[in-house]
C-alpha cells in the first residue's frame, strides 16, 4: 500500500468552498509546504479551522478564506499575527471566535459523530454573545442546569506535518506534544500528511517507543508527501524550533501592499527546494534552537 503523493496532488485534491483544519499550534509543527501549495493554487472560499499562527495568516493575505473558526491566531512572540489581524479589522473574513476548548470538544464531536458535546466551557463569556449560533441545552438529569452544547466541527480535509510517516500512512509524532492532530485527523472526510523523514515500516515496529508516537490509524491518512522542512518556518520539535528571523520578516510583510508580495515572490512563487535553499537550507533549518519555556 502505497499512499504517497506531491503536495500539488495533494492540494489538486481539494475544491473551492471546503472546510479545512490545519493542525498544528501556532507557530508549531505546522504543514507550511502544503499551506503554501494552496496559495500558489486558484482555490478560493475556505473554512478554515485551526489553533492558528502563520498558517491562517497567509492564506488570510491570499484572498483564500471565506470563513474562520479559531481560538486564537498567534507568533507567540508577535501575540497577534499581523496578516490575519488586517483581515479581522477589515472585516475580510467571516469568523467564529470560541475558546481553545470550545476548539477542541468541537473537534472531539466531530470525531465522535455524534452533533454536539455538552460543556460548561463558554458559559458566562462572550464567546455565546459573538456566536448567537451556539446553542444551551436543557440536562437531562432534572438537574436544572443549561450547558454549551459545542456544534460538531466537521471538516471536509485535515492538513497535518508529522516528523515520520511511511508509505502506508502510519504517522510519528515525536515531539512532547502532538497537539489536537489526531483530533483534525478524526474529524475529517481526508487527512493529508507532509512529513520531515519517509521511513521503512520496519524502522516504525524497531522501537516499542515509537508505537506511542502514532496518534491515528494509518486508514485515517489519505496521503503522504515526503517533505523535509515542509513546517518551516514553525517548529517541529524535537527536529528543529521555528525561525524567529523569519516570522519577524514576515510580519513586517503586513505593513504595506509592496511588503506582501515581496515576501510571496521570495518565499511563494518557488519550489520547496528553492524555499529551502532561501532560507539557507535544511541543515540550516535543522540547527534552528528548540524554544523554552
Amino acid at each position: 500500500m502505497d499512499k504517497q503523493m506531491t503536495t500539488a496532488q495533494m492540494v489538486a485534491q481539494l475544491r473551492d468552498g471546503m472546510t479545512l483544519g490545519i493542525g498544528g499550534w501556532g507557530p508549531r509543527r505546522k504543514p507550511m509546504a502544503l499551506v503554501r501549495e494552496i496559495l500558489r493554487s486558484d482555490l478560493k472560499d475556505l473554512t478554515i479551522v485551526a489553533y492558528g499562527g502563520a498558517d491562517v495568516g497567509l492564506l488570510c493575505a491570499a484572498g483564500k478564506v471565506k470563513k474562520l473558526v479559531f481560538a486564537f491566531v498567534s507568533l507567540d512572540f508577535i501575540p497577534l499575527e499581523p496578516h490575519f489581524r488586517k483581515a479581522r479589522q477589515a472585516g475580510a473574513i467571516e469568523v467564529m471566535e470560541i475558546d481553545e476548548g470550545m476548539l477542541l470538544l468541537g473537534l472531539r464531536a466531530a470525531a465522535m459523530h455524534v452533533p454536539f458535546i455538552p460543556t460548561a466551557v463558554g458559559l458566562g463569556t462572550d464567546v455565546l454573545r459573538h456566536n448567537p449560533d451556539i446553542k444551551l441545552v436543557a440536562s437531562p438529569y432534572g438537574d436544572d442546569r443549561d450547558w454549551v452544547a459545542m456544534p460538531a466541527l466537521k471538516l471536509d480535509a485535515a492538513l497535518i506535518h508529522v516528523d515520520r510517516a511511511d508509505a502506508r500512512g502510519v504517522c510519528q509524532i515525536a515531539g512532547p506534544d502532538h497537539y489536537m492532530d489526531d483530533l483534525f485527523v478524526r474529524a475529517a472526510r481526508n487527512t493529508y500528511v507532509t512529513c520531515d523523514e519517509l521511513v521503512d515500516s520496519d524502522w516504525l515496529h524497531a522501537d516499542p517507543v515509537r508505537a506511542h508516537q502514532v496518534f491515528w490509524e494509518r486508514n485515517l491518512t489519505t496521503a503522504v508527501a515526503h517533505v523535509p522542512g515542509g513546517a518551516h518556518p514553525s517548529s517541529c520539535a524535537p527536529l528543529h524550533g521555528f525561525d524567529v528571523p523569519h516570522f519577524k520578516a514576515y510580519a513586517a510583510s503586513a505593513q504595506s501592499e509592496e511588503g506582501w508580495q515581496a515576501y510571496v515572490e521570495q518565499y511563494v512563487a518557488c519550489t520547496h527546494d528553492q524555499y529551502l535553499e532561501r532560507c539557507g537550507g535544511l541543515a540550516a533549518i535543522r540547527a534552528l534552537p528548540l524554544p523554552v519555556f
